[in-house]
């Protein structure tokens, strides 16, 4: 029997969309206690007691996400991942600490884009890091500069977050 889903289109749209993202949150991914989906959109994120997602600043246009499709049709196999990365200026001490415990985590992520849409990243399995960077750069005008990759593999593109999620859950 062949697969199908229902097609519903895309409809032509003059809205501006804008590249880039600008804030992010993380979370440990074990403190994620629950996410309700409603009309395919996150609207509630139960987190465990006294437990949040942290805030991560970075400067703009230095942070991306991508999702990548890979399907390999004889072996039945369909997933995304999702590459979240992110750009943290100046390597001192506090930052570095912050990159190893990124680096070692099973993470659950947000991820703001610039046009004001949350995407949620951990949905089906925990985000890890797959790569990452310390460099002081050669010149005056390099980058000194933390840089971190946080990959989701998922069986889906990543989900919109509904920003009423949001409220109880951030610092």
């Amino acid at each position: 029997m062949p697969c199908s889903q229902t097609l519903k289109g895309i409809p032509s749209d003059c809205a501006t969309s804008i590249g880039g993202i600008t804030d992010v949150w993380v979370a440990n991914f074990g403190d994620v206690v629950n996410k309700e989906l409603t009309d395919d959109i996150i609207t509630t994120i139960t987190m465990a007691e006294s437990a949040k997602f942290k805030h991560y600043s970075f400067k703009r246009n230095t942070g991306s996400l991508t999702s990548t499709l890979t399907k390999d049709e004889p072996n039945g196999v369909r997933f995304v991942t999702s590459d979240l990365a992110l750009v943290f200026g100046r390597m001192e001490t506090a930052k570095r600490i912050e990159m190893e415990a990124l680096s070692a985590g099973e993470l659950a992520v947000i991820v703001k884009d610039a046009n004001g849409k949350y995407w949620y990243l951990g949905y089906n399995a925990y985000v890890t890091a797959s790569a990452g960077t310390g460099q002081t750069g050669t010149s005056s005008t390099d980058g000194n500069n933390y840089q971190v990759t946080l990959q989701d593999v998922s069986a889906t593109y990543p989900y919109e977050v509904a920003e009423s999620a949001l409220a109880e859950i951030t610092d």
